[in-house]
């Protein structure tokens, strides 16, 4: 069972999807009539997913999909009567998983709602991963500078230098990383005084 949210304009076709929700299994979590109102619904209520449709009051679906994709980011399906091409670049800049177009018919929505979760799985695991080696190669960046600093400045081995760095790292229960900026900025300060 999903935790979903509405946003849409339309008092019908919210009353619609929501029958549609519930007929799948799902559950509504929270009901919004403009896009300015999507931010806060994602943050208080948490939902699994945001069906949103393109065209309403004060903020339209799409920049509600970049902004929600921003600060709290969720699986959006967007609801359109349109299929152009410029609202299509538009969703899919802003992060939109999935898109659907009007009238919605129920044998639609679950394998919309299910795909757009997928989806962002794995562009979040992507992002994740992403993060994790750009953590990685900062970390090797430093690691190597502070290796070279200690050869250069105590007349070590490559071996010996990497070998002081990590039985530091172990004593001090800290990672090889922040021993190898501590060591930068020790063996750069004193090469300057």
């Amino acid at each position: 069972m999903r935790k979903i949210a509405i946003i849409d304009d339309n008092a019908s076709e919210r009353l619609v999807l929501k029958g549609f929700i519930e007929d799948a299994g799902h559950s509504l979590v929270a009901e919004g009539t403009d896009g300015s109102e999507a931010l806060d619904i994602c943050r208080k209520k948490d939902p699994d997913l945001i069906i949103m449709d393109v065209k309403m009051p004060v903020k339209d679906g799409i920049e509600a999909a970049a902004e929600i994709n921003s600060f709290c980011p969720k699986p959006i399906v967007l609801l359109t009567g349109s299929d152009d091409e410029e609202t299509i670049r538009r969703a899919a800049e802003a992060g939109v998983m999935a898109y659907l177009m009007k009238p919605l018919r129920a044998e639609e929505l679950c394998p919309a709602i299910e795909l757009a979760i997928s989806r962002f799985n794995e562009f979040e695991a992507l992002r994740k991963e992403n993060s994790d080696l750009k953590k990685a190669l900062e970390a090797r960046k430093s690691i190597e500078k502070a290796k070279g600093l200690l050869m250069e400045k105590e007349n070590l081995s490559e071996g010996e230098a990497f070998s002081r760095i990590r039985k530091i790292s172990m004593d001090k229960r800290k990672s090889m990383s922040e021993i190898a900026e501590v060591l930068i900025m020790a063996l750069e300060k004193g090469s300057k005084a």
